[in-house]
């Protein structure tokens, strides 16, 4: 199961899942708010989320799966190993995190949220632009516009319920801590999202860690280390399945 991020919808992960489909059976899915399914209310909890994912799941008969949740996906992951670790038999925290925003993180989301309510057009061909490795922008420019074009289509209001969302998400370090399946940490280090530095004592934590430390990568390392980060899942994921680790 991969889960997209912030702005994004399953189309970003169309070149990964493509080669992860010669191997295995991958879904994806656009989030409540994203892509082509709606908001469900005002406000996008993680646990919200975390329960779309399982309905689906649940509806094509799924029973054991690898989540891999890219940035506020694997916000999304990390609630849904949580609300159903049974069902889980790997995660992947791809360009995301365990903890939980800190206080000037939140006043940096309120900021945004005010800005957004005013004109959230302008605010969103920014951010995507920041999620890139600068170096990476001028090799990268049909995956930058994609990604645009993804975002754009976000209303508002749906961007707005996940910034209170993910503002809102409690640390689940405790998850990485208590998993006996394997955990793999994707990571940019020019990621502006995630520092990277942070995620070492987030992999300390798990029984069963696998990392891949990506020099020259932002936040979007699907796209800025595609064949990296492809060749890893695809391992991890055999892994995961074949129980060897």
């Amino acid at each position: 199961m991969l889960l997209h991020g912030f702005l994004g919808s399953h189309e970003i992960w169309a070149e990964t899942a493509k080669k992860l489909s010669k191997r295995f059976r991958v879904i994806t899915i656009d989030l409540p708010g994203h892509g082509a399914t709606p908001s469900i209310g005002y406000y996008h909890s993680m646990e919200l989320l975390a329960q779309s994912v399982k309905a689906v799941l649940d509806h094509i008969g799924v029973r054991r799966y690898v989540v891999v949740g890219h940035s506020m996906g694997g916000y999304t992951a990390l609630a849904f190993a949580e609300l159903y670790p049974e069902n889980v038999c790997g995660l992947c925290l791809f360009n995301s995190t365990s903890y939980a925003d800190s206080e000037d993180k939140k006043k940096e989301r309120d900021k945004v949220i005010r800005l957004v309510k005013k004109e959230h057009k302008h605010y969103v061909a920014e951010v995507v632009t920041g999620l890139f490795a600068p170096d990476n922008l001028p090799k990268l420019k049909p995956e930058v516009e994609k990604v645009k074009r993804i975002a754009v289509l976000t209303t508002k209001q749906s961007i707005i319920n996940s910034l209170e969302g993910m503002k809102e998400r409690k640390s689940r370090d405790l998850i990485l801590k208590f998993a006996e399946y394997p955990v793999l940490f994707v990571v940019g280090k020019k990621d502006s999202v995630i520092n990277y530095e942070t995620m070492y004592s987030q992999m300390a934590l798990c029984k069963h860690p696998f990392v891949l430390m990506l020099e020259e990568a932002g936040h979007m390392c699907f796209y800025e280390a595609a064949k990296e980060t492809q060749k890893e899942l695809a391992s991890f994921t055999d892994r995961c399945f074949r129980k060897n680790y």
